[in-house]
């Protein structure tokens, strides 16, 4: 994904078909990605779904042989990141659904799981590197769509069922939905706080949640977790009026399953104070991506400086205002991350 401290990162090589674009390109982007990250202490990283384009399409076999093409240079960026200590991950797109229907898009989904999956393999990346992914749609069937899922599962490439997370999302399938599933498959859940915040019919509590969340990875893989801030602000939005045809300015009220530009740094501080416990990684979801993580290790130092000995790196105290920051577009959440552990240093990272 995108890092903002900085002008001129490309994630990945998004030109269209007819330019061909390749794996290759995708991977000169990340080494200089990388560059920015060790510099910064930043040893999380979620890499963009679209790295190899084009690659599983259907109508586009000329893109299909990109990662045997790219074998070389896919071990040199993974003997990067395992030099640096940087954890890296994939969170494949919203077209990627396991339990669809559709058995055409489910075939279609495996295959894009399992070249991501190739992908890390061929990177020679641990265990901790891994495909973050949703349950999926409700399709009117609840207990279907579950069931198609864990199919789906079970009958996943080897790597790919290796490599794959599962995590609670905010409209359809709760924490305990995805609890359920682990029960069926045995596979690692990622618990995400806002997602448990919007989506809780069970009223789990949600440390108890977390504990078990975290008991579903296995004990050589340090578990991870999203956590993210509620959009609070009113819009402005320009719409169509449908009577006049004209277009007018109406004002949006905030949707509490969006992410905040950056973190509340009370509310992470709360959290951070009442899981000094537990052992997990965090990938922050900020719309400001790197710079939400810059900005929270200020806060830290600011307004929690008991908790700095949690962190490695953590900065000075210095202020930072928006306008020492590049001005950027900001098209996509993205994640960035914070490593902690109990009795140990550990990392305010950042991923994406």
């Amino acid at each position: 994904m995108k890092v903002l401290g900085e002008l001129g990162f490309k994630s990945n090589d998004s030109r269209r078909w007819q330019s061909r674009p390749h794996l290759r390109v995708s991977i000169e982007y990340l080494h200089a990605i990388f560059t920015y990250l060790e510099k910064s202490n930043i040893r999380m990283y979620r890499m963009s779904s679209d790295l190899a384009p084009y690659l599983t399409h259907p109508d586009l076999p000329q893109f299909h042989n990109q990662i045997a093409e790219s074998r070389s240079e896919l071990a040199e960026l993974g003997r990067r990141a395992n030099q640096i200590g940087l954890r890296l991950s994939f969170h494949p797109s919203q077209f990627i659904v396991m339990n669809a229907p559709d058995k055409t898009l489910r075939r279609q989904s495996v295959r894009d799981l399992a070249a991501q999956a190739e992908i890390l393999d061929l990177m020679n990346l641990g265990p901790e590197a891994v495909l973050v992914i949703h349950v999926g749609g409700a399709y009117d069937d609840r207990s279907a769509a579950l069931d198609r899922w864990v199919a789906c599962y079970q009958g996943l490439p080897e790597p790919a069922r290796r490599r794959l997370v599962l995590e609670n999302d905010d409209v359809r399938f709760s924490a305990a939905d995805v609890l359920r599933i682990h029960e069926r498959t045995g596979v690692p859940l990622v618990f995400d706080m806002q997602h448990h915040q919007c989506l809780n019919p069970e009223r789990l509590p949600w440390r108890p949640t977390l504990e078990r969340f975290l008991r579903t990875w296995p004990d050589a893989i340090r578990p991870k977790i999203h956590y993210s801030s509620p959009r609070t602000q009113m819009r402005e939005v320009i719409r169509v009026d449908r009577k006049t045809g004209k277009k007018k300015t109406v004002l949006q009220s905030p949707t509490w399953t969006a992410h905040a530009d950056y973190i509340h740094p009370f509310d992470f501080i709360r959290f951070a104070s009442e899981t000094r416990d537990l052992t997990f990684d965090i990938m922050l979801e900020a719309k400001t991506k790197d710079l939400a993580l810059r900005r929270l290790r200020q806060d830290i130092v600011c307004y929690a400086p008991e908790l700095q000995n949690r962190f490695e790196a953590i900065g000075t105290g210095e202020v930072i205002s928006d306008a020492d920051f590049p001005v950027q577009a900001l098209e996509s959440p993205e994640s960035q991350s914070c490593r902690l552990g109990p009795a140990k240093r550990a990392s305010i990272l950042e991923s994406t």
